[in-house]
């Protein structure tokens, strides 16, 4: 998922390089729509990357999961119930796999990584909205916020499954606590 992105980001960047001058160079107006659609593209992957990248530089997956911040609550979970987030299970993409395998992390190190994703993507829901202003620009405000609030959403989407596992995380961790008083590797 990570190469995908970033190829995703770079191949986007370039397209609306190039689309840019040659609307400069023969002002047609297509190749200005072209040029606007990569730039939004490429907003929101090199968006994703610089945020998840300067995050990961400032907390280094240490964070504690027992910040109120993170608990989830019954009438929250009773909303994932709703929303089947179970069945999600195996069909959302991860960026990187490893950071939540058992077999390489303990429990604890999991949770750290669930709440460091989980800021990463609330982060990255609130810059969602920020090519809102090209508006100002280019007009088209509907397709500004249409595009905006499908990118938050389709971020919000992955909070919602860190919330969602979380609790059965922390479960397993302070189960194992109980009985064997570490949570090193899988349980």
């Amino acid at each position: 998922m990570a190469k995908t992105m970033k190829i995703t980001a770079i191949l986007s960047l370039l397209l609306t390089v190039i689309c840019t001058l040659l609307h400069i160079k023969t002002e047609n107006n297509i190749l200005l729509t072209l040029a606007i659609t990569f730039g939004t593209i490429a907003y929101h992957f090199c968006m994703r990357l610089l945020v998840g990248e300067i995050i990961n530089a400032l907390l280094h997956n240490k964070v504690d999961y027992n910040k109120k911040w993170f608990k989830v609550g019954k009438t929250e979970l009773g909303l994932y119930n709703k929303l089947k987030v179970k069945n999600w299970k195996g069909k959302m993409p991860t960026y990187d796999k490893s950071l939540f395998d058992s077999g390489e992390h303990s429990w604890d190190e999991i949770a750290q990584a669930m709440c460091q994703s989980e800021i990463v993507h609330e982060t990255i829901v609130v810059f969602s909205f920020l090519p809102i202003v090209s508006a100002v620009w280019f007009g088209s405000l509907p397709v500004f916020i249409i595009t905006s609030v499908l990118s938050a959403g389709f971020d919000l989407m992955f909070v919602i499954m860190q919330r969602y596992n979380r609790p059965r995380i922390i479960k397993l961790i302070k189960r194992y606590e109980k009985g064997v008083g570490s949570s090193e590797k899988s349980i």
